[in-house]
């Protein structure tokens, strides 16, 4: 059955994300593009598979997300687990979208809110954001 394996990303809504991002690589010392920073870490069973959290400031009038923070969950089996969120009555408010670095959905939690769901590539992540990374 498919399942959460971790977080994928936090997005944050901002007045200006480019402020946003200089503040926090000017002052925290984070590696920052256009989208935020990416946290390398490695798989506890396999240390020779990368991973990434996102950390991305979006612009406060984003319609990506409704509320000022949205969290994006790494899942594993996204058919499987779509099947049992289904099956339990979750709301599914997308279709999945499928990138070459990873497959996204986004359904409603218990509470409301919107939440973003990825089973993603890591190959093909590590390769899109180069150095865009803070370790």
């Amino acid at each position: 059955m498919g399942r959460v394996t971790g977080i994928g990303g936090v997005f944050v809504k901002v007045k200006d994300p480019a402020s946003t991002r200089s503040w926090y690589e000017k002052h925290l010392g984070l590696t920052t593009d256009d989208y935020g920073t990416n946290f390398e870490w490695r798989h506890a069973a396999d240390p020779d598979q990368k991973g990434f959290t996102l950390w991305s400031p979006f612009n406060e009038n984003s319609e990506y997300f409704d509320d000022n923070l949205m969290i994006n969950f790494r899942v594993e089996d996204m058919d499987g687990l779509l099947e049992q969120l289904k099956a339990d009555g979750i709301e599914i408010v997308s279709e999945i979208q499928n990138e070459e670095y990873g497959r996204f959905v986004h359904i409603i939690d218990g509470d409301g809110r919107k939440v973003e769901l990825w089973e993603p590539v890591d190959d093909k992540y590590d390769a899109m954001i180069g150095d865009a990374r803070t370790s």
